[in-house]
């Protein structure tokens, strides 16, 4: 079976915890353990965010002088290589057979006339006070918005649309290659009338660039591991619960979080409901049993409306 599996960027580095290369390289080591546990058997490809750790080095840069700070597209790459070293030393270290498995570095276009250039809305960084967001945003010209009980700056996310390195993933796998690509979402880059590429200010959402990425290779699975155990509907409420299985169009229904759960629904959906195929929400240490649909919440076409927890029956989306 080809396993799509993203990892989302706070699950690498949780909520609250500091931003070091401890913490980091602590949490990788579990996710590792967790892919080690699906890979025997199957085609692995594996995507991670970057939203913390490209915040973190874009704040570290924000203090050189303007000509010497390095734009975010090549942030974007320090981080998919950093991320992807750490992913790919610890999951060679647990897996028990030997296997090839590659880091590449992976080029996303862009639309350069995307509306998401004029609206920011992807939140990196580390978590701000509202005083430490205003200085930042004063200092820097950042863009700023709430982020839980605290504040995030957010960057320009537009619509994935091919990868430009798609032939050597497929290269990759097809001799028998774990491969961890797309890292952060991509570099983004954007076709000049010229015909040659520029990089631009952006970070592409991870989980619209994994369904992308999913589909283009024909995956039997698309996973999404994050810090939560699945889809809850009516969050904040007495009347919470979380959902088992769904069918995109039930889904579409309920509005969910921009910034969080929201891209992870609608790249679950959207690979759902142009391949047939399974997609499955859940938390990191359940990958072995999001994988087998008995853990998270699998976003699939085969049955109508939602099946959730309160119930353990479908109901009507």
């Amino acid at each position: 079976m080809r396993i799509v599996v993203a990892l989302g960027g706070n699950a690498l580095l949780r909520r609250g915890e500091a931003m070091t290369p401890q913490t980091q390289r602590r949490n990788v080591r579990d996710a590792a353990a967790q892919l080690a546990r699906v890979a025997p058997g199957n085609e692995l490809v594996i995507v991670h965010g970057n939203g913390p750790q490209v915040g973190l080095l874009a704040a570290l840069g924000a203090s050189a002088p303007p000509a010497q700070r390095f734009s975010l597209d090549v942030l974007d790459a320090q981080t998919e290589g950093m991320i992807g070293y750490l992913i790919e030393l610890e999951l060679r270290n647990q897996m028990h057979e030997p296997r090839a498995c590659a880091t590449l570095l992976t080029m996303v276009e862009v639309d350069r006339a995307d509306a998401a250039f004029a609206r920011p809305d992807k939140p990196v960084g580390a978590i701000l006070t509202h005083d430490e967001a205003s200085a930042a945003a004063q200092a820097h010209g950042w863009s700023v918005a709430a982020d839980g009980n605290g504040f995030r700056r957010v960057v320009p996310s537009p619509a994935p649309q091919r990868f430009l390195q798609l032939d050597a993933v497929r290269a990759l796998l097809a001799q028998g290659s774990i491969v961890i690509c797309a890292g952060g979402g991509g570099v983004p880059v954007v076709r000049t009338p010229g015909g040659q590429y520029d990089g631009v200010e952006a970070v592409v959402d991870k989980d619209r660039s994994a369904a992308l990425l999913a589909r283009a290779i024909e995956a039997d699975l698309f996973v999404i591991a994050t810090d939560v155990d699945g889809v809850y509907l009516d969050w904040g409420t007495p009347h919470v619960r979380r959902v088992r299985r769904a069918h995109p169009d039930a889904l579409a229904a309920y509005d969910f979080a921009a910034g969080s759960m929201g891209p992870k629904v609608e790249a679950a959906s959207d690979f759902a409901r142009r391949t047939g195929r399974r997609a499955s929400i859940g938390a990191l240490a359940d990958i072995a049993r999001l994988a087998a649909g008995t853990a998270g919440t699998s976003v699939q076409t085969g049955e109508p409306g939602i099946v959730d927890d309160a119930t353990g029956v479908p109901r009507a989306g």
